[in-house]
């Protein structure tokens, strides 16, 4: 079968044949046709199938087959992906097979500035290539709008779910309208993923090419070899077999980096690419991997999924994953597009059960061979080169702890402060009698001091607390003179110099009085100036400017101002010493306030008025 036998248009036909393609792959011949009638799809296949062409050409033709709308041009179409590699790959494929149809096209993905993708949407696109967290990041700042999608793409669906991303598929698919057509394309589809996706697919028609299989193209060969001599096997068999472009996978990022850097000192241009690095330093690293300036590039399982780099001869997985069906991404790195590719395993005693359940999913065997000579210790510049690592982490480390105690040598006022409180909450809690073992206080094994009988009459003590009453010397209360047992319990629990705020209302605790019973006498306090006032003065100077400003049509049905009555019962509650006559028949409402708080002279004035 031909790529014209698919019924592709003449632009998609002519930019595929300056591509080189002729013949079209398994997954390309029975997924472009049903999606070209509009069909939901969901696709399986081994990697390298051209899983990315089976999707991007029909919706190409699709999209080009609409009118043009006018003026802005909305987002008709989204394709998902988990990395920003393989967002950049699709990219580029929609760049080169799109090249002779009117059809925009954009990239977005974070770890970069916003700034350039925003003005590519800006400026209208067709199709959209997005990673989730940017995507609803766009979203969300108004950017982006999917209710004019009309085909979705989710591709490597099942990495989008194990990596975390369902959440964020849930809100997208929320924002998409209902009338769509739905894609999937994945290399692997468990039971679990393949239930959640018929929840997105409207009645999807099913395309599954060799499911979690390798590509026939890739030998594989295994080697049974401690884990302290991997490297010495790895730098020889890149030496010794001239191998100038190898793409090596390990499970966490610190070794990816440490076997860069170890690759390097034995003489190998290496370089790391993983999720800490930067999308700068990613980029760079894959683009000089690719041109071959870069001999190794050390990976992580995110560069198991959609790195097309054409032509890879060579694939070593360092440590063995732990999921089985990412040594079948792993090795589709190489072998693809019908070009042969070699993959090799280094396999330490604790590996070996991963092993057995790769070949479990390849109903396979892998020949593992013992690596001979590398039995034992290594060599001498393999132990100095790991004896000078180690002793550069501790020399880190202990730049790391010197750091911090200058920090705490920096602040020794807080340190002495904290130490000073925590003193004093130790001898207030042995002055407690509280115990220093916390068994004991948890069972309230509490030895406190005997409560004392009699309370000794001592002068009260001013708190801060603004709503604590002042009050003289306890009051005896009930028969026989006896404190009140509120009054004692309060007196044992606070200290003898604190007393219990008596309730507002009880005689004898007036506030004045209260004053008066501890506080000096200060003849120039404003308040005792209220001694030589008459009976009645004038009211407050500021309460008669406001009325004055008050229309005199402000009364209500008796006659009376309106906030008339209001003032006349604030004007009990000023502060005075002087003791009010009774009031006579005869009553003014701006004679009826006294001000404690005016100078002296003007009450002088006052007085000869």
């Amino acid at each position: 079968m031909k790529f014209q036998d698919l019924r592709l248009s003449e632009p998609l036909l002519r930019a595929i044949g300056e591509k080189g393609y002729t013949d079209p792959t398994p997954i390309q011949q029975q997924a472009i046709p049903p999606v070209l009638e509009g069909r939901d799809l969901q696709g399986c296949a081994q990697t390298g199938t051209g899983k990315t062409a089976a999707f991007t050409l029909p919706m190409l033709q699709l999209l080009a087959a609409e009118p043009a709308p006018k003026g802005r041009r909305p987002i008709r179409a989204l394709v998902l992906t988990p990395t920003r590699e393989l967002a950049i790959q699709i990219d580029e494929c929609c760049r080169d097979y799109a090249r002779y149809t009117p059809i925009r096209h954009c990239v977005i993905f974070g770890g970069v500035n916003q700034r350039p993708q925003v003005d590519a949407l800006q400026k209208g696109v067709d199709l959209l290539v997005a990673t989730p967290g940017r995507l609803l990041d766009l979203i969300g700042q108004g950017y982006v709008t999917l209710d004019t999608i009309r085909f979705f793409v989710l591709d490597e669906a099942d990495r989008m779910l194990d990596m975390g991303f369902i959440h964020d598929i849930r809100r997208i698919v929320k924002l998409l309208p209902a009338k769509r057509q739905t894609l999937m394309f994945s290399a692997t589809f468990s039971t679990e993923i393949r239930e959640l996706a018929d929840s997105y697919l409207n009645n999807p028609v099913s395309v599954e090419i060799a499911k979690n299989k390798e590509s026939t193209l890739i030998s594989q060969e295994a080697w049974s070899i401690a884990k302290k001599r991997k490297r010495e096997l790895l730098r020889d068999l890149i030496v010794d077999n001239q191998w100038d472009q190898v793409l090596v996978f390990t499970r966490m990022k610190h070794t990816a980096n440490r076997l860069a850097s170890q690759l390097e000192k034995d003489g190998i241009v290496a370089a790391a690419i993983h999720g800490n690095k930067s999308q700068s330093a990613r980029t760079k690293a894959l683009a000089g991997f690719k041109d071959k300036s870069i001999r190794v590039l050390v990976a992580t399982d995110i560069a198991a999924r959609g790195l097309d780099i054409e032509g890879l001869p060579h694939v070593i997985n360092y440590e063995l994953p732990n999921v089985a069906e990412d040594y079948v991404h792993r090795i589709g790195r190489t072998g693809r597009a019908g070009v042969p590719g070699h993959a090799v395993s280094l396999v330490s005693d604790d590996e070996k059960d991963l092993l057995s359940a790769i070949e479990k999913l390849l109903k396979k065997r892998i020949d593992l061979k013992k690596a001979e000579g590398y039995e034992g210790e290594p060599p001498a510049d393999i132990v100095a080169d790991e004896k000078e690592r180690d002793a550069a982490r501790k020399r880190e480390l202990e730049k790391l702890r010197e750091s911090r105690r200058k920090q705490r040598k920096e602040k020794p006022a807080k340190t002495e402060v904290a130490k000073e409180v925590h003193e004093a909450v130790k001898l207030e809690a042995q002055s407690a009698g509280i115990s220093d073992n916390p068994d004991e206080r948890f069972e309230k094994k509490i030895r406190r001091k005997p409560q004392q009988k009699t309370v000794e009459a001592q002068q009260p003590q001013v708190t801060k607390n603004r709503r604590a009453r002042r009050e003289p010397n306890p009051i005896p209360r009930g028969n026989n003179g006896q404190v009140a047992q509120d009054t004692r319990r309060s007196n044992e629990r606070n200290g003898a110099g604190k007393t219990r705020p008596a309730r507002r209302g009880t005689p004898g605790t007036d506030r004045r009085s209260l004053r008066a019973s501890w506080e000096p006498a200060d003849p120039f306090a404003p308040e005792n100036q209220a001694i030589f006032l008459p009976q009645t003065m004038p009211g407050n100077f500021r309460s008669h400017q406001r009325n004055k400003t008050r229309p005199a049509n402000r009364r209500d049905p008796e006659g009376n101002r309106f906030g008339q009555e209001r003032r006349r019962s604030n004007a009990s509650n000023i502060k005075s010493t002087v003791q009010r006559a009774p009031k006579t028949a005869y009553s003014d409402s701006r004679f009826e306030s006294v001000s404690s708080n005016l100078p002296p002279g003007m009450i002088l004035r006052m007085r000869r008025r």
